[in-house]
C-alpha cells in the first residue's frame, strides 16, 4: 500500500486539526469503521497523524446480522486495521429487519460502541460524518420541521463522541483514499431508496446543485455550524431566564414569562413543559403563548394541562400526584419526613438560615401532626382564624399543590401552622432570647433540605 504524506492530500491535515481543536491531542480514541469510504478514509488518516498527535488508537467494527455480506466486510477491516498497525475489536448484534430499522441500527451500534471505549479505557469514539453527511441531516431535518436547534444537525464533538472528518467533503474521502489506493465497501442500504437519507442524498441534493449551479454541501454545512454556534448563545441566555423566573413550589413567573422576546420564552416554556414530561412541539408552543398572555388553563398531550393562573405558568400532571403520608412527631427529637419536606422538633438554638420555624408553647397537646389539609380545617392568622382554603389561595398555591403542602395539627386536630404559607409564629410579647430556650418545630422546604447540612 502506497505511504502518502500528508501533504499530498488536505484530508490527512484536516483531520488533525480537527482532532487537537476538540481536545484529543495526547488522547485515545476508538475508531468506529464500516468498511465503507467514510469510515476508511477516517480509519487511515488517523493512522497517518497519530504519531504527531500522540494519538492511542483502536479500531471498532459492528456487524449488524442484516447481510451476509458484513462477514466479508468486517475481514477486510481488520486485515487493514492489522496493516496499519492497530488493534481491531468485532461486535455482532442481532437486529431483526422492519420498521424503524435505520434508527434501531444506529442506537445499537453507538450503545456498542460506548461500552467497548469504556472497556478498553479509552477517551472518545470517533465516527466517519463527513460535510456530506451535515448537508443530508440538515435538509431531512428543515423538511420535516425544526426550530435551531435541529439545524445544528450534526456535532463535530459531543461529550466523548468525535466526528473529526465533519470539515471534509465526500470528495475529498474519494480523493484520498485513491491517493492511497485503499479500497473500500458500498453498502447495498445506502444505495435503498426506502430510506429518506438514500432520497436526499441520490436525489433531492444533486437537484439543488443543479438548481444552484453549483455545489451547496459547504454551504449547507456552513450554515449549520452557524446555527451551532448561534443556538448555544441563546441556550445560554434561556439558562439566565430560567434562573430569573423560576419560582420557589414550581411554575415560571408569568408576567416574566411573556416579557421575554419569542426566542427565549419559546425555550424557557419548552423547558418547563419538558421537564413536567409532557410533549413539546411548535404548534403547541404558540398555542401555549395565546393562554399565558391572557390566563387560562390550556390541555396537552398526554393529560397534561398547562395553568396560566396566579401569576404563575407551570404544567400539571394528569391526575397530580397522591398527597404525602401523614408524619407522627411524638415529641422534642422526633423527626421525619412529609413528602420533599423535612421536619424536626428541635430543644433549643435558633434555625439554620432558610430554615422555618414554629415556637411550641408550653402544654402543647402531643403529638404533633405533619397532613395535607382537610375539609374544614382552620387556623390563627394575625386577622384571627380563617380557612386553611382561603390562605392558601391568597398565598398563590397552586391548586395542584396544595394537598401537598404541610398542614401542622396537635393532638386534638387544630391546624397551629402552615410552613412556607404563613409567616414564621412567634407569641406575641416573647423575646428573642426566649424563643431561642423554647422548643420549637423546625421545617425544612424542598428546596432548603437539611440533607445538605451533617446529620441531625
Amino acid at each position: 500500500m502506497p505511504r502518502a504524506s500528508p501533504e499530498s492530500s488536505p484530508l490527512p491535515g484536516r483531520l488533525a486539526r480537527s482532532y487537537a481543536e476538540h481536545g484529543a491531542r495526547s488522547c485515545s480514541v476508538l475508531l468506529a469503521v464500516s468498511g465503507g469510504a467514510d469510515s476508511t478514509a477516517l480509519l487511515v488518516g488517523t493512522a497517518r497523524v497519530r504519531e504527531a498527535l500522540e494519538l492511542r488508537v483502536e479500531v471498532a467494527t459492528v456487524d449488524h446480522g442484516l447481510r451476509t455480506e458484513a462477514a466479508e466486510e468486517v475481514t477486510s477491516v481488520v486485515g487493514l486495521a492489522e496493516r496499519l498497525g492497530l488493534t481491531c475489536h468485532v461486535r455482532r448484534l442481532a437486529l431483526s429487519p422492519g420498521a424503524g430499522l435505520e434508527a434501531r441500527a444506529r442506537e445499537a451500534r453507538y450503545a456498542t460502541l460506548e461500552v467497548l471505549r469504556q472497556e478498553r479505557g479509552l477517551d472518545f469514539v470517533a465516527t466517519g460524518h463527513t460535510l456530506d453527511d451535515q448537508a443530508e441531516t440538515l435538509l431531512m431535518r428543515l423538511s420535516r420541521g425544526t426550530a435551531l436547534r435541529g439545524a445544528r444537525a450534526i456535532h463535530a464533538r459531543a461529550d466523548t463522541l468525535l466526528r473529526p472528518l465533519l470539515t471534509c467533503s465526500r470528495e475529498d474521502v474519494l480523493a484520498f483514499l485513491a491517493t492511497e489506493e485503499v479500497g473500500f465497501v458500498v453498502d447495498p442500504m445506502n444505495a435503498d431508496p426506502t430510506y429518506f437519507r438514500t432520497r436526499v442524498r441520490k436525489d433531492v441534493l444533486p437537484a439543488l446543485n443543479r438548481a444552484a449551479g453549483f455545489s451547496t454541501v459547504e454551504h449547507l454545512a456552513t450554515f449549520a455550524r452557524l446555527a451551532s454556534e448561534d443556538e448555544a448563545l441563546l441556550e445560554g441566555l434561556a439558562d439566565g431566564a430560567w434562573a430569573r423566573l423560576v419560582l420557589t413550589g414550581g411554575g415560571l413567573d408569568a408576567v416574566g414569562l411573556r416579557a421575554l422576546e419569542p426566542p427565549l420564552w419559546r425555550r424557557v416554556l419548552a423547558r418547563l413543559l419538558g421537564l413536567a414530561g409532557a410533549r413539546v412541539d411548535h404548534a403547541t408552543l404558540e398555542r401555549a403563548r395565546e393562554v399565558i398572555a391572557r390566563g387560562g388553563v390550556m390541555p396537552l398531550s398526554d393529560g397534561f394541562l398547562l395553568k396560566a393562573t396566579g401569576g404563575r405558568v407551570r404544567c400539571v400532571a394528569p391526575g397530580g400526584e397522591s398527597p404525602p403520608a401523614p408524619l407522627v412527631l411524638a415529641g422534642p427529637g422526633a423527626q421525619g419526613d412529609f413528602g420533599a419536606w423535612r421536619f424536626r422538633v428541635a430543644a433549643e438554638g435558633l434555625p439554620p438560615p432558610g430554615v422555618l420555624a414554629l415556637v411550641l408553647k408550653e402544654g402543647t397537646a402531643w403529638p404533633l401532626t405533619v397532613r395535607s389539609r382537610m375539609q374544614g380545617d382552620r387556623v390563627r392568622t394575625r386577622a384571627g382564624h380563617r380557612k386553611v382554603q382561603d390562605v392558601m389561595v391568597d398565598a398563590r398555591v397552586p391548586s395542584e399543590e396544595r394537598d401537598a403542602r404541610p398542614v401542622v395539627v396537635d393532638a386534638r386536630g387544630v391546624p397551629l401552622w402552615l410552613p412556607g404559607v404563613l409567616p414564621r409564629f412567634v407569641e406575641p410579647g416573647v423575646a428573642s432570647h426566649e424563643v431561642a430556650s423554647r422548643h420549637s418545630l423546625w421545617a425544612f422546604p424542598p428546596l432548603t433540605s437539611e440533607r445538605k447540612t451533617p446529620p441531625l
